[in-house]
């Protein structure tokens, strides 16, 4: 029997869920027995070719930071990052690899061969991110069968195991990113509104506050900084997330700083906690907003709030969802394990339906009943250049093709003409965003479409742009006249840029890196 797993590949953890016989999502415990593996790695000095991952990587770094690596989900899909280790450069997508790959061998151990996978992505993550996070689970010899939004993953582990129905509000604030989805839920059936996000809002920026707190306290009594080496930061990093989880439970931490001017003691209360990340807060304040009024609601038309990620627990943010709710948002499974366990049941999902003869009868009849709708987390376009017919010049903007929030799967066309009597090429750009002036939207992809010569200007191209139910792209420019057509696919080659099809591209397999 094949393996069906979900993984949710983390900023600071990640874990591996599996169906069982009768379809229901459990996480697979690492070699260590625990649950959660920290998303760290530690390149050895003393084993020179062995890279630890997890727990072991963690505790390492406060001995040679330039030798570890955390938090590299913030960086996928940055072409500029790179990590140079013994004379090898490591990408972003490398770098999650080895992650996937700690994942993928020690819970075959138990289980037996992991291959076909679901992992899971933030919703508001641009193509860019999403393919390579894709390669980086092929990258770790995974089969990744599709990609799931994190909330998406989540509502569909609740709605799966409680009592869930009408608008859901899913606010998801993990180690490093936070999004809030609204979904229509009808007991097993799901169907997703719309979704806002940001990518740089998390745990971790929480963490940078209580540092700061920390380095502040030490200064006003020694004149002197706290940290004096990169080592000394990895260890009050470490302390300043376990204050942050201290002051979840209780409404003040005390901690013993050790600098190079002296020792002293230090307490952080609660109040002061979240006056300094009140900023932090209100961000995650205004997507809400934004996302309700993109789906047309008020609070009081929502029926339901989930919490999913760790920073979720923090009493603040419960507070002031209640206070915009009405109600006390739903906290009654694990927030740290429900995205990996729905990435599970959307494999489940994905297999039944793209390939149902490999699916167990027990783990089909669990999941019949569980539908579930997703829809374009972002809008996408391309630069074009008509006529203002005030002006009789050719202005430069953005033209949406796909809407956001259109339900998956999607395709749409539109038709673009060339500009200039022969016309040899095209500069063809993929664009995601909502606004039509180019300046306020990403450019995800470039490409050059060589046209025949000779041609009058007016020439007719076809614009299509498909989105699968996969949370795959595909992108098609087709000259009508000669035929000739450029397709474009989301994948990333080595330095990070989007493909066209048809181009080799050799993944990033990691069978010679040992990993532990």
């Amino acid at each position: 029997m094949s393996n069906i797993v979900g993984i949710d590949l983390g900023t600071t953890f990640s874990e591996l869920a599996i169906l069982n016989a009768i379809g229901k999502a459990e996480i697979i415990p690492n070699a260590d027995g625990d649950r959660l593996t920290p998303s760290a790695i530690f390149f050895d000095e003393d084993s020179p070719g062995v890279i630890r991952v997890g727990i072991e990587a963690l505790n390492a770094r406060h001995l040679n930071v330039q030798r570890s690596v955390r938090w590299i989900k913030r960086h996928m899909g940055d072409v500029n990052y790179r990590k140079e280790i013994d004379g090898k450069i490591w990408t972003p997508v490398e770098l999650s690899a080895l992650i996937l790959k700690k994942l993928k061998q020690e819970c075959s151990v138990e289980h037996g061969e992991i291959h076909d996978a679901v992992v899971s992505v933030p919703a508001h993550f641009d193509e860019v991110r999403r393919k390579a996070t894709m390669d980086a689970g092929a990258g770790a010899g995974l089969n990744v069968i599709g990609i799931v939004n994190e909330p998406v993953a989540a509502a569909l582990y609740y709605a799966t195991t409680r009592e869930v129905f009408g608008k859901v509000l899913v606010y998801d604030l993990g180690g490093g990113t936070f999004d809030v989805t609204i979904l229509d839920v009808k007991g097993s059936q799901m169907e997703i509104i719309c979704s806002q996000g940001d990518h740089a809002l998390g745990g971790i920026d929480f963490d940078n506050k209580v540092l700061e707190m920390l380095r502040q306290s030490y200064h006003d009594k020694f004149g002197a900084d706290l940290i004096s080496s990169d080592e000394d930061r990895a260890k009050y990093e470490d302390e300043a997330e376990d204050i942050k989880k201290t002051l979840s439970r209780r409404p003040a931490a005390k901690k013993m700083l050790y600098g190079p001017a002296g020792s002293m003691k230090v307490e952080i209360t609660r109040e002061m906690f979240e006056e300094s990340i009140g900023s932090l807060i209100a961000r995650a304040d205004i997507l809400v907003e934004v996302a309700l009024e993109e789906a047309g609601l008020e609070p009081a038309g929502i029926n339901k709030v989930l919490l999913v990620g760790g920073s979720s627990r923090m009493p603040l943010v419960q507070q002031r969802l209640e206070k915009m709710f009405g109600f006390a948002p739903d906290k009654t499974v694990n927030v740290d394990e429900c995205v990996a366990l729905g990435a599970a049941l959307h494999a489940g999902l994905t297999m039944l339906r793209d390939k149902p003869e490999a699916v167990p009868a027990g783990i089909a009849s669990g999941l019949r009943d569980v539908t579930l709708r997703d829809v374009c987390n972002h809008s996408y376009g391309t630069i074009c250049a008509p006529l203002d017919k005030q002006s009789g010049r050719r202005v430069i903007q953005n033209r949406i093709i796909l809407k956001k929030n259109t339900p998956l799967p999607c395709e749409a066309s539109q038709m673009f003409y060339t500009m200039s009597q022969g016309q040899t090429s095209l500069e063809i750009t993929i664009t995601q965003g909502e606004d039509a002036d180019p300046a306020y939207i990403n450019k995800i992809a470039t490409h050059k479409f060589e046209l025949p010569p000779g041609r009058p200007a007016e020439c007719p191209i076809k614009v299509t742009y498909r989105y699968d139910v996969n949370q795959r792209m595909h992108c098609r420019f087709q000259d009508l006249q000669s035929g000739r057509a450029l397709e474009v696919d989301f994948c990333l080659d080595h330095d990070g840029q989007s493909r066209q099809v048809g181009i080799q591209e050799k993944n990033s397999q990691l069978e010679h890196v040992t990993v532990q």
